[in-house]
């Protein structure tokens, strides 16, 4: 082991583990401690690699996972799990069981999903090392496992309801830019459905607690707000809508909406 790893190795944890993390601190040691792993061989650990120096390169690549998500950055999440593919795929029999390996599947599962590769999502569940009657029974699994099934039944709002019951804190990145996804879908079925809506319930269709995160994102979708009507009028591209019968399907997700608000 690199004389240097140890000790880097700590102060990396001291730095993510501390309250709030040093993302900026842990984001320079990360960078000199995968030089150190390329140098030892740990980075693409072979058979003959030491066990131990393999726990604990597993350990700085999953704080990288972690620490990639916090920083909002989805390549280098990417990156970072493509890296520990190895460790749990090729070394499980070697290595002792890591706490985050299943936190770090999970939010790979939830990637797929923003990414809409649902094939690669079921590809990807149904390759862990799990038996099946352990699967839902795991946290970290069941949390993707649920979303992708109220995405494919169009339950949204228990998706929005999902940021609150995620397993770890970086799973809620993960659902906000989800629910970015499904605004952005919604915002093209009102567009097709309507001339126009009250602020109120296009706030409730979309999810969105104040009115100026309303506000902020019609101005993105090129919306005319009437504040003294409270009402926003779509801008309509093309006579498209009058095919796309999704009218009824609004209508039914605001009555249910609409039912949400009156039980909480």
């Amino acid at each position: 082991m690199s004389s240097q790893l140890p000790n880097l190795h700590k102060e990396l944890i001291r730095a993510f583990t501390s309250h709030p993390s040093d993302l900026a601190a842990t984001g320079k040691l990360l960078a000199r401690l995968k030089i150190v792993l390329i140098d030892t061989d740990l980075l693409f650990p072979q058979p003959s690699s030491n066990p131990k120096e393999l726990v604990v390169a597993r350990d700085i690549l999953e704080i990288g996972a972690f620490w990639s998500i916090r920083t909002r950055d989805v390549p280098s999440f990417d990156r970072y799990f493509s890296q520990l593919q190895t460790f749990y795929n090729d070394f499980n029999s070697v290595l002792p069981p890591s706490e985050r390996e299943y936190p770090i599947r999970g939010l790979n599962l939830i990637r797929l999903l923003i990414q809409n590769r649902i094939a690669d999502f079921h590809t990807t569940l149904e390759s862990l090392p799990l038996p099946a009657d352990e699967l839902l029974n795991n946290p970290f699994i069941k949390h993707p496992v649920n979303l992708e099934r109220w995405l494919m039944e169009g339950s949204y709002s228990k998706v929005w309801n999902a940021r609150e019951e995620a397993p770890a804190e970086e799973y809620k990145f993960f659902v906000d830019s989800l629910m970015g996804t499904i605004r952005n879908e919604i915002a093209s079925c009102e567009e097709a459905a309507y001339e126009s809506l009250p602020l109120k319930d296009a706030a409730t269709l979309l999810f969105f607690k104040t009115q100026s995160e309303l506000l902020a994102f019609a101005k993105q979708r090129d919306w005319q707000v009437n504040l003294t009507q409270e009402t926003i009028t779509f801008t309509h591209k093309s006579e498209e809508k009058m095919e796309i019968p999704k009218d009824k399907l609004i209508a039914n997700n605001l009555a249910y909406a609409r039912e949400l608000e009156q039980i909480v």
